[in-house]
């Protein structure tokens, strides 16, 4: 059975601390696809909500320091319990207090997959990347060995997104090339991904590199169907319709488009 499969038929609730920007735009996706969202960030109840969650995904886009401790709370309540955590670097290396906060967050938590941009993965690991905002600059790197670099330094698996995504583990490393470039003119479409790994994840049962291929390609074929069907519509009448595919799109569609080359 796929993981999309199994997604929707155990609805499993994924514990979001998210940015105000994407939190409405995260929970539906999360809905469309069959997953449960919850978003909550009291310290008073982060403990408990990422104990009894099936993912958990944290995400920095809006940051200050009462959401960091929250996700320092949720990411180590996860570990104890054995939770799945995602850790989306939003803007990493923009500027000097993201890049601490992302550092901080991977030495005091066991990300099971970190997903994000080349600029922002660099960042986390101490590499250089020339970031503009939160959108990854030009760079005339490795993207792939960056990723494996990143993989077995922090023992996760790393998601890098882009034209061509990268998914490794540091030892197995694959390729998915679908996905639209409409897609970066509808914020939020990089959270929300993170937002469907952490779905994917949760019913994964410890197999967290297969189920993030799946969730990078699944997320990309949604994405190349919701834009022919709005060719000359525009990103608003995009953003609609992926919603629509995100839980129309069935394993034997996916399975059919999705592009994925196995590197090693």
């Amino acid at each position: 059975m796929s993981y999309l499969s199994k997604v929707r038929e155990s609805n499993p609730l994924v514990h979001n601390i998210t940015n105000i920007v994407v939190a409405n735009f995260s929970a539906n996706g999360l809905l469309a696809l069959g997953a449960s969202p919850f978003m909550a960030d009291a310290h008073e109840e982060v403990v408990d909500i990422a104990a009894f969650s099936a993912a958990v995904v944290l995400n920095i886009g809006t940051l200050n320091d009462y959401a960091i401790q929250s996700m320092v709370l949720a990411g180590q309540s996860a570990n104890k319990q054995g939770v799945p955590l995602v850790l989306d670097p939003v803007g990493a290396g923009a500027t000097s207090y993201r890049t601490a906060v992302t550092q901080k967050l991977v030495n005091e938590m066991q990300i099971t997959a970190l997903r994000g941009n080349v600029a922002e993965v660099a960042n986390v690991i101490g590499e250089s990347w020339s970031i503009k905002g939160v959108d990854a600059g030009e760079g005339d790197g490795d993207v792939v060995v960056l990723a494996e670099t990143a993989a077995r330094k922090l023992g996760c698996v790393v998601i890098i997104t882009g034209k061509d995504d990268v998914i490794t583990n540091g030892v197995n490393t694959y390729i998915t090339s679908n996905g639209h470039p409409i897609l970066t003119k509808v914020t939020g479409t990089g959270c929300l991904l993170s937002a469907v790994v952490g779905a994917f994840l949760a019913v994964s049962e410890g197999a967290s590199l297969a189920a993030s291929v799946e969730a990078i390609s699944f997320y990309g074929v949604a994405a190349e169907i919701s834009a022919e069907l709005t060719t000359g519509k525009g990103p608003g009448s995009f953003q609609m319709e992926f919603l629509n595919q995100l839980s129309l799109v069935t394993p034997e569609t996916y399975k059919d488009k999705s592009i994925i080359k196995q590197l090693r």
